[in-house]
């Protein structure tokens, strides 16, 4: 039985990859003397510019430590304690945040939405709307959608502008959950600004640790009058670093000659190759489609215990689901996706 190696690369997750070479880079060339501390510094500024070039507006840009945060702060400044947030029943800010977005919002509750393969059904958010409207009953304030879904599904345009249309009618202000924001712009063939403020995303969570980062995510405020003390927020919140130039000069190195783009592609890429290596085989099932870089599947129980045995790693029942999740990675190789599809293609074919 071949055993994988202790170095070789896995699926489990694309936090497992390290840090990519062009934010390493800049994260070392920012440990030379002295900066002024707590984002009053050269590299915060810088990358903050650069985020506002990337998305061809003047947005307001914090810089925090993870997305828990990163969401969790960002829906409470859309929110009075008594609001409501609406969100997909699969979305990591319901399932996966320990009730962040709750305890940071005073108690604002999360309510959830239904729809196909991670997508938010727009006829759901009137329902929750009109669901009740009087005082005893938490005010719906605000929509927080995941772009890509927590199965790897990307919004379109249309999609994401029906869902902003809506939200607009009702008065909510919209967030974007964008852990993997760079895997939808690739995967779509579209520009920052069109998959954001152009479609009425108030506010985004631009995912950086999962595209080659070793920490921090950037909030992204296009409606400036939203981000209104948002810095004490994110003192209060314990996500203010007093050298932040180690969470902001690799966003520097990321976003300066577009590699934040050029490693979303590739692990989109992987995914579709593991898709495709993985597809035909008889007793799995792809769950989803493959928009991003991420693969669902099911795969009988007794083979993915044998998958474990010779090394390979990847969760199952992530939220519950009974599905394999497969996440490919900046630094996933071919010769990675190959050897994983050869060793399941061995156990499933028997």
């Amino acid at each position: 039985m071949r055993k994988r190696s202790q170095d070789c690369r896995h699926f489990a997750s694309d936090n497992y990859a390290g840090i990519c070479p062009e934010a390493l880079a800049s994260l070392l060339e920012a440990n030379h003397g002295h900066e002024v501390s707590y984002g009053d510094d050269c590299w915060t500024d810088k990358a903050s510019n650069l985020l506002r070039s990337v998305f061809e507006t003047d947005c307001e840009v914090f810089f925090v430590f993870n997305g828990t945060s990163a969401n969790s702060l960002s829906l409470a400044s859309l929110c009075q304690s008594y609001h409501s947030i609406l969100c997909h029943e699969m979305a990591h800010v319901e399932g996966s945040e320990c009730g962040a977005p709750e305890f940071f919002a005073n108690g604002t509750k999360v309510l959830l939405l239904p729809g196909a393969n991670g997508k938010i059904d727009p006829k759901s958010i009137e329902t929750a709307v009109n669901k009740r409207t009087d005082i005893h009953y938490p005010k719906p304030r605000a929509l927080s959608l995941t772009q890509a879904t927590e199965v790897g599904t990307v919004y379109s345009l249309d999609e994401l502008k029906e869902l902003a249309d809506v939200a607009r009618h009702f008065q909510l202000r919209v967030q974007m959950d964008g852990a993997r924001f760079a895997n939808a712009v690739v995967s779509l063939g579209v520009t920052p600004k069109e998959l954001s403020w152009e479609v009425g995303v108030d506010v985004l969570c631009f995912g950086g640790t999962k595209n080659g980062l070793a920490v921090g995510e950037a909030v992204v405020f296009f409606n400036r009058e939203l981000a209104r003390e948002f810095d004490y927020r994110c003192k209060q919140g314990g996500q203010l670093a007093s050298k932040m130039r180690f969470l902001s000069a690799p966003w520097v190195g990321m976003l300066q000659d577009g590699a934040w783009l050029r490693h979303a592609k590739h692990s989109n890429a992987m995914a579709k190759r593991l898709e495709a290596a993985i597809r035909p085989l008889p007793r799995v099932q792809v769950s989803y489609p493959v928009d991003g870089n991420a693969v669902f599947a099911k795969i009988p129980e007794p083979v993915v215990d044998q998958m474990h045995e010779r090394g390979w790693k990847f969760y199952t029942h992530v939220g519950g689901w009974e599905d394999s999740r497969l996440m490919c990675s900046w630094d996933t190789t071919p010769e990675d996706v190959d050897s994983f599809a050869a060793d399941l293609r061995e156990l499933v074919v028997g």
